[in-house]
């Protein structure tokens, strides 16, 4: 397992620890993980669909290394939301096992992005049939027919409301939304940057320096967002927020953002909280 698979408390995923707080089975996901990591059809889209967002149209990253941050965000997201109690109903609706919401994470999280290989623009849409094709041939080495099938479903439907108007009906969804706009910190933006691009999107992913998910007092999940100057504002405000709204755990998530520049007489946002 990389880095990216690693829990909120530094341990890897897939190792079932009895005695920590995140516990439950989940060698499920585990097999699944190590299968996408060894698929090479998988790991080439993950590197073709950078070639329209970044080289082609001077996007943010959407490559591999986002997959891998936006995966690592969403199963974090899983664990605590799950931990706090929250139910979903993605599997279950099914008919499928509560192992398998993690699954469906997971998937989603990694194929969310390959309609980029079409085009940057309506992507969402075009990640549909390739992931449909995808998992066709991925899903049966885990599942029979019909558990394939629904498995099947909720992965495309986590995709396609990631980034559209479509209303994401299943808590599973709702993680892949909110987690795609977690990727937000400025490596992210590095790229574009250094070939001289500055629109927002790049201008204020270089302003987050840092993004953590914990436990919540008040919610399951608190998303803390630390950033340098006031340009990140359009990340949290604009972005994120819409990604928030209307993803079924509006209530379960609360993201604070702060402003952590020293020189406290040129600060014109300290705190953000949605």
């Amino acid at each position: 397992m990389s880095d990216a698979d690693e829990l909120p408390n530094g341990s890897k995923r897939g190792k079932y620890d009895p005695d920590a707080e995140h516990a439950y089975p989940d060698e499920r996901l585990n097999e699944v993980l190590a299968a996408i990591h060894e698929d090479p059809e998988i790991n080439t889209y993950l590197k073709a669909q950078n070639v329209n967002a970044v080289t082609r149209k001077g996007y943010n990253d959407h490559g591999a290394k986002h997959i891998e941050i936006v995966r690592n965000r969403a199963l974090r997201l899983y664990d605590l939301l799950k931990r706090g109690g929250v139910a979903f109903n993605g599997a279950a609706d099914q008919g499928l096992e509560e192992a398998d919401e993690a699954v469906i994470v997971a998937l989603a999280a990694t194929l969310h992005d390959i309609g980029h290989v079409v085009h940057r623009d309506d992507h969402s849409y075009y990640s549909i049939p390739l992931a449909a094709d995808l998992l066709d041939r991925f899903l049966p080495q885990f599942y029979d027919t019909s558990e394939t099938v629904r498995v099947k479903a909720e992965v495309l439907h986590a995709i396609l409301c990631h980034h559209t108007e479509e209303e994401p009906l299943t808590k599973e969804a709702g993680v892949i939304r909110i987690a795609d706009g977690l990727d937000m910190e400025r490596g992210r933006s590095r790229i574009p940057y250094e070939k001289g691009g500055r629109g927002i999107n790049t201008i204020s992913s270089q302003a987050i320096e840092r993004v953590t998910l914990h436990a919540g007092e008040t919610k399951p999940v608190e998303v803390e967002i630390r950033m340098n100057n006031a340009a990140g504002v359009y990340q949290v405000d604009s972005l994120l927020k819409s990604k928030l709204e209307r993803s079924t755990l509006e209530e379960q998530v609360r993201i604070v953002a702060v402003n952590t520049k020293d020189d406290a007489e040129d600060v014109l946002v300290e705190r953000i909280e949605l």
